[in-house]
């Protein structure tokens, strides 16, 4: 069994304490916050089945501790990150990895040179969704990709160190990153406003890859949940609704067939056709993404091999946030 601590007990760190618990390949050691009452919290579910502290010096430099999670904000990322790489410690991070390209850069450099593993929490990565896609990608069942359409959107939780932008696109442009194969955008268009709060809380990101393109929207003043992914292929259409209980993933025989080049003809027998054929709704295996991010972080240390969400994918993503950012600002 491996010994995990979890640094950060706040909005999040509950989930993750909730699958470091049941994992059967953990040893759940310790719970760290630096506010008390957030450890009080935390006593009254697990009881003396872990320790607890407010001081995450004393976690970090503990030498039976094989790994550290960290689920605080975002700019306490490096700082903590940094810390326990330097102890000798694997880190699992949430996401944002950090606050900037250079942190990210500086503890990839960090833990290749200390042999350690970095894994962040692109969570919807390991959706069963997700992976389904990358399947339908990879077997050329799509054809090729000409759009990715997608939306988060909600009544808060408005952040104060981060823009809606940093949290919520975050999770379409790590999805984006796996499902095309680590391309990066040539082109970025962003728009955001920051109403209510410090940092943009409706941003409008748009990106051009080389044949494709992505729109992003990420809100957190809208009425209405929303947690919506389109992705158009030339030969089919994909539509991942994570609102849904059942049915999230819907695979749309659709799409836009050439019929001529001949332009001097009518309306009616115009050069293209749409085509309309059956609904798909493929069978999704039973998975929480969390717990299988958990467990991918654990089987990565057993078997010292990099992370399917590592600082490599980590980067681009924030690479595009920052100059997302620029745009924005300008």
């Amino acid at each position: 069994m491996i010994n995990i601590a979890l640094i950060g007990y706040g909005y999040w760190g509950p989930n993750v304490a909730r699958q470091l618990s049941v994992n059967k390949r953990i040893q759940f050691s310790c719970i760290c916050d630096r506010k008390e009452e957030r450890l009080q919290r935390a006593r009254e579910l697990y009881l003396d089945q872990v320790s607890y502290s407010q001081n995450a010096d004393e976690i970090i430099n503990n030498p039976e501790i094989t790994g550290i999670c960290l689920a605080v904000e975002t700019c306490a990322h490096f700082e903590l990150a940094r810390k326990a790489l330097l102890a000798g410690k694997h880190v699992y991070v949430e996401k944002p990895f950090t606050s900037t390209v250079a942190e990210a850069l500086e503890l990839q450099r960090l833990a290749e040179k200390k042999e350690l593993i970095i894994h962040v929490d692109h969570i919807m990565v390991f959706h069963p969704a997700i992976q389904k896609i990358k399947d339908l990608i990879e077997t050329g069942e799509l054809g090729d990709i000409l759009y990715f359409d997608a939306q988060r959107m909600n009544l808060g939780q408005i952040k104060k160190d981060v823009s809606s932008m940093w949290d919520l696109a975050v999770h379409d442009l790590s999805i984006i990153d796996f499902l095309a194969g680590s391309r990066e955008p040539f082109f970025i268009s962003a728009v955001g406003e920051k109403y209510y709060n410090p940092k943009e809380t409706f941003t409008l990101l748009t990106l051009r890859y080389e044949g494709f393109i992505a729109h992003i929207k990420s809100n957190w003043i809208s009425p209405l949940k929303e947690r919506k992914l389109i992705v158009a292929g030339t030969k089919k259409m994909v539509v991942f609704d994570d609102m849904k209980i059942s049915e999230k993933l819907m695979v749309y025989d659709k799409g836009v067939d050439i019929i001529g080049e001949n332009t001097d003809i009518e309306y009616m027998d115009y050069a293209v056709k749409t085509r309309t054929g059956d609904v798909l709704i493929p069978f999704l295996p039973v998975g929480d993404a969390l717990y299988s991010s958990v467990d991918h972080f654990v089987s990565c240390i057993e078997n010292n091999t990099q992370s399917l969400t590592g600082p490599e994918s980590a980067i681009h993503v924030i690479k595009i946030l920052e100059e997302a950012d620029k745009k924005m600002n300008r």
